[in-house]
């Protein structure tokens, strides 16, 4: 199974990319922004009992990291099926 032509294969490659740093940003946003840079702000929301700047800083970030591999998963199928390069 491979690509029709390489205008195809550079086109999904290119749609790849942009999706992986798209998620990487989220996840960066997250934990550096929620973690490090707000921390002040949002200690003065508690969540679970916890302030919420540190359950980001201690939890929050890997949970959305998982949260992210499975967006990553099911958009990178959807992208397989339209460059048609998906496993049968």
């Amino acid at each position: 199974m491979g690509f029709e032509n390489n205008d195809k294969a550079k086109g999904y490659w290119r749609e790849n990319l942009r999706l992986v740093l798209g998620l990487l940003a989220i996840w960066f946003a997250v934990s550096y922004g929620c973690g490090i840079l707000l921390v002040d702000v949002l200690n003065e929301i508690h969540f679970m009992g916890f302030k919420l700047g540190f359950w980001f800083a201690q939890q929050g970030s890997m949970y959305v990291f998982v949260v992210l591999i499975f967006v990553y998963a099911a958009k990178a199928n959807a992208l397989d099926k339209k460059y048609n390069v998906h496993e049968d």
